[in-house]
């Protein structure tokens, strides 16, 4: 991969992580169209890898949140400090991450490979805008970031799993699981922020841990690493003007952008315009 592909592709997954359009999905199709095979253990690893500069472009975005909430959790470990608020919630978010590790874990192969056929892409991306249509209007939210339980952040993020097909958007899940469960939207996009911190950052050393000899002899780890602070740059700007929108709007923009991409891409795979794999 030459350093230009590596800082396209680190910007449209800074741009998109955190946008309830699907990051995974608009990598997939972009590195098909830019002749990669999409199912190589190299371009997999390389797509996963790279999130991880916008979580942790989200990390610092959090910086002050996460400084008040780890040593709390510490301390409530080591001590019986446990009636903290924020001890309760660093186990709220440890609960939340746990369906996406043990679900990606156990489906690991499928998930590289054949979930990420464009087939599924275009579908995710159009049959999760329903969804996301329905948890958008029915919410009421009349819940806030205090009312949050580990229940709730269980469902949400049993909701994160879903993201491992591509095109359903991991910020489109938790979010619109958020909302369903009656948050408002400012809530439920940082709650889909802080959990998405263990997730992402999990898969990605996973990937380095499995795929590194890959990644040196494919992709190559310069393009790698150019597109990871790429997508940290370009993230830690998208967190900022996301939580600014959504304050005043609703997802209506985003959803019929994914409605328009799946289309799309699933008329170029059905034409034969380009391959699904």
């Amino acid at each position: 991969m030459n350093i230009f592909e590596a800082i396209l592709l680190g910007a449209v997954e800074g741009l998109t992580e955190f946008l309830p359009i699907s990051s995974t999905g608009h990598l997939t199709i972009l590195e098909k169209l830019l002749g990669y095979s999409i199912d190589d253990p190299d371009v997999t690893a390389f797509t996963a890898i790279i999130q991880s500069g916008a979580v942790l472009a989200t990390t610092f975005y959090l910086r002050r949140d996460i400084a008040r909430i780890v040593p709390a959790f510490l301390r409530g470990l080591f001590s019986k400090q446990r009636r903290d608020r924020d001890y309760r919630f660093g186990w709220m978010v440890i609960i939340g991450s746990i369906p996406i590790a043990v679900i990606g874990l156990l489906f690991k192969d499928q998930v590289e490979t054949t979930l990420r056929s464009l087939w599924f892409v275009g579908f995710a991306l159009i049959g999760w805008s329903g969804v996301m249509w329905f948890a958008d209007r029915a919410a009421t939210q009349q819940r806030h970031e205090e009312d949050v339980t580990w229940k709730d952040t269980l469902i949400i993020g049993c909701a994160q799993a879903l993201a491992l097909i591509p095109g359903v958007s991991r910020s489109g899940a938790t979010m619109s699981a958020g909302l369903l469960r009656d948050f408002d939207r400012v809530t439920v996009t940082r709650l889909s922020f802080f959990l998405s911190i263990p997730a992402l950052l999990a898969a990605t050393a996973l990937q380095v841990a499995s795929e590194y000899d890959n990644i040196s002899t494919g992709v190559g780890w310069a393009a790698t690493i150019t597109a990871t602070v790429v997508s940290g740059i370009v993230g830690y700007l998208a967190v900022a003007w996301l939580l600014k929108f959504i304050a005043k709007h609703n997802y209506t923009i985003f959803i019929w952008y994914r409605v328009i991409l799946g289309t799309v891409v699933l008329l170029l795979v059905g034409t034969g315009t380009i391959e699904a794999t």
